[in-house]
């Protein structure tokens, strides 16, 4: 069990990401999602639904197909065949969020504020992709920062 030292840079990174991509992304699906073809088909465990689309739904816009199907084992809903549901239900949306975070991002949690953004969003802002996001993100977790009376730390951007 994490002790408040250990937790509270987990919780203050989820609260700034989850911020930055409710006031800029508020949208419980992707904006013309159903276009990106978010099927990874050499990821054979969670094979795609030809009838489905894997894009970003839900409070941090889960997307891909091996992503849906993970998240729905350990959430309980049918990720492959119902991945709608993430945006119809408020619930399982902030769950598949927090499973999201709990397995793709906590791990790099200690290691500075900018492998979070990349564990997220990675492929989207990091290396010079969106530099406005990133930049938008660290003045998020700056201001948190100071408001909660904590150093920011090193290794800020991706």
């Amino acid at each position: 069990m994490l002790g408040y030292e250990e937790f509270q840079p987990i919780t203050l990174n989820l609260m700034i990401n989850f911020k930055f991509t409710c006031i800029n992304f508020c949208d419980i699906e992707e904006k013309d999602g159903a276009s990106q073809d978010y099927c990874d088909e050499t990821k054979t465990q969670y094979p795609c639904n030809p009838n489905k689309g894997y894009y970003g739904r839900g409070a941090l816009q889960l997307t891909w197909n091996y992503n849906y199907g993970p998240a729905g084992s350990n959430i309980g809903f049918d990720g492959l065949n119902s991945p709608e549901t993430v945006a119809k239900d408020p619930v399982i949306a902030f769950k598949t969020a927090l499973w999201y975070w709990l397995t793709n991002v906590e791990q790099v949690t200690g290691k500075g504020f900018g492998p979070t953004i990349r564990a997220i969003n990675g492929d989207r802002e990091c290396d010079g992709k969106n530099l406005n996001s990133v930049n938008d993100r660290i003045g998020y977790y700056k201001q948190y920062c100071n408001q909660f009376g904590v150093s920011p730390g090193d290794n800020l951007s991706c």
